[in-house]
């Protein structure tokens, strides 16, 4: 017994101290601290904040935030540049746009989305309040990427968010079927997305990457994106992947409107649109127990022709849902729309539904689509609509003076649309259309530019913002420039009126303008884009010119407050 107690006492005799565990965990977590504080100071990797300041006191979205969903690109998507005021003033009413390429508005973007007719139309109803419409939308993302911008979307105070996403589900980034994925599990992806906030993490990652590419081949970028995103994966319908890119899909979904719920900000979600009469489905695989997508899509095509209206839409979206190249949302997406719309009170715009009834036969198709699921510039526009009116009557906006069939008609005839706009739309769906899934057999670049034609200015310019070689503005502006100097001053204006609309808080469109024109002594039509200006930035250039004009006009008093105004 003596030998027992005297092993039993050395022993708790050599118990470690509190202290030392607390110390042991306490070291990694200073290393990594002190890590993350030391590639800040070097201002290591990206940054990867979701808001970026201008020189102009607002802020837009961060151009690279989609590094935070793409892990293998060395380009990333981006949302064209909305500004907003980053210190959001009283009288201001304030719109988020979220959502992938469609709510993006290709191919018609920036100027043809659904928020230019969002814009507009709020313009209409509240002509005394600073109107901001921010557009996030974004090629090659999903849900993922909303529901990780949504909180700081939410902290900018706005007065309602509007919501069309679901198509990209499979493909996008980080979703089951993409080449960016990171598996199946949402609580590890949306944690990986949180953690990418952290330099110590992109460190992580970036070294993971650089071992990774010295035992592997790089990635194929050739072609689309669409192509790079999907590399040909094919997900049957009721597949284990099926299943999965569906509970990827509710599940952020539920988060989203769980969030803006707690802060009570309105919401207004679209179901989703696709092209179902005129696009095939892309891989009709064979199935036990599922008949052919092309089988089923043939026989909507027979029961569209005998008149059988329900029975082609049925079989139609049957079709789509047998598609085994997902780029289409199944419908089983829509119903999780409606009913998530319903459990939380948000309104929900059946937008499949309203295209159908806007097309003659009942079933949209090429009337209102430009490809698979974008649809065409009229297309965005009744998508506007619809959510406009949809916002009317579930009281979100007030009670419009006119009717709404009245606003819509002034909506439409303020669209600043021009040839360049146009050509811009037609050659990105006719790349899109150069290559897989559209065509099996690789198109080379030459038959691919033989395809575009380009003949004239607008064409080439066209074809170099769709390259992403020249800015949407600056070809505007170009064209703008050779217009005035063939005298089409209509054009001109017409030109400059698209950049001025786009960009209503940029001056440069206005000072471009106002200095062709006072360059030609054409003061008169220099006057109104010198005032403008002026209420934008007011400097020297504008205060002069405008001084001198109102002296030649003989307004005295106020050429003598501008010249002052230019001396200062």
């Amino acid at each position: 017994m003596k030998l027992y107690e005297i092993q039993k006492k050395q022993s708790h005799g050599k118990k470690t101290p509190r202290w030392f565990y607390f110390i042991l965990i306490l070291i990694p977590v200073l290393f990594v601290l002190l890590l993350e504080f030391t590639l800040r100071i070097f201002d290591y990797g990206k940054i990867y904040e979701q808001w970026v300041p201008m020189d102009n006191g607002k802020l837009t979205l961060n151009p690279d935030i989609a590094f935070r969903y793409f892990y293998n690109a060395e380009k990333v998507p981006s949302a064209e540049n909305n500004y907003f005021d980053e210190i959001k003033e009283k009288n201001s009413y304030r719109v988020f746009v979220m959502g992938e390429s469609s709510a993006a508005g290709f191919p018609y973007t920036p100027n043809g989305s659904f928020a230019r007719y969002i814009r507009k139309r709020l313009g209409l109803n509240y002509p005394d309040r600073t109107i901001e419409v921010v557009n996030l939308g974004m090629s090659a993302i999903n849900s993922y990427a909303v529901r990780d911008m949504f909180d700081g979307v939410l902290d900018k105070q706005p007065d309602l968010i509007i919501i069309y996403t679901g198509h990209n589900e499979y493909y996008g980034a980080l979703g089951v079927g993409s080449v960016e994925t990171l598996g199946n599990t949402r609580f590890i992806v949306n944690s990986v997305i949180w953690l990418n906030r952290f330099k110590t993490f992109e460190l992580l990652r970036d070294l993971i990457k650089l071992i990774s590419g010295l035992f592997s081949e790089p990635e194929n970028s050739d072609g689309t994106l669409m192509a790079q995103m999907s590399q040909r994966q094919l997900i049957p319908f009721n597949s284990e992947k099926y299943f999965s890119g569906i509970e990827q899909f509710e599940g952020n979904l539920r988060d989203i409107l769980e969030m803006a719920y707690e802060e009570k900000v309105p919401v207004i979600i679209g179901t989703l649109v696709s092209n179902l009469k005129d696009q095939k489905p892309f891989e009709s695989t064979k199935d036990k127990i599922y008949p052919l997508a092309d089988d089923v899509f043939l026989s909507a095509k027979e029961e569209l022709r005998n008149g059988n209206l329900f029975a082609a839409d049925s079989l139609f979206r049957f079709a789509k849902d047998l598609d085994a190249l997902r780029w289409r949302a199944p419908e089983k997406m829509n119903r999780i729309i409606e009913n998530l719309g319903k459990e939380f009170g948000f309104p929900v715009v059946k937008l499949d539904s309203v295209f159908n009834t806007e097309t003659k036969d009942g079933v949209a198709g090429d009337n209102l689509m430009t490809d698979h699921l974008h649809p065409n510039l009229r297309g965005y526009q009744i998508i506007g609509r619809e959510i406009f009116n949809k916002g009317i009557e579930s009281g979100i906006f007030d009670l419009v003076k006119n009717s709404k069939e009245i606003q819509d008609s002034i909506t439409l005839g303020k669209y600043e649309f021009t040839e360049l706009d146009s050509t811009i739309a037609n050659y990105q769906i006719i790349i899109l259309k150069s290559d897989w899934p559209y065509t099996k057999v690789k198109i080379a670049d030459d038959e691919k530019l033989k395809r575009l034609n380009m003949q004239t200015l607008t064409d080439t310019l066209a074809y170099l913002v769709g390259k992403g070689e020249l800015s949407w503005e600056a070809a505007h502006l170009q064209i703008a420039q050779r217009n005035f100097i063939n005298r089409n001053i209509e054009s001109f204006h017409k030109e400059i009126a698209a950049a001025v609309d786009e960009y209503p808080f940029d001056p440069y469109p206005n000072e471009f303008a106002a200095q062709i024109l006072i360059n030609a002594k054409d003061f008169e039509q220099a006057y109104p884009y010198l005032k403008k200006l002026n209420a934008l930035k007011e400097n020297a250039y504008s205060t002069k010119w405008l001084g001198i004009i109102d002296l030649l006009n003989h307004r005295v008093d106020s050429a003598m407050g501008y010249l002052s105004s230019s001396l200062n």
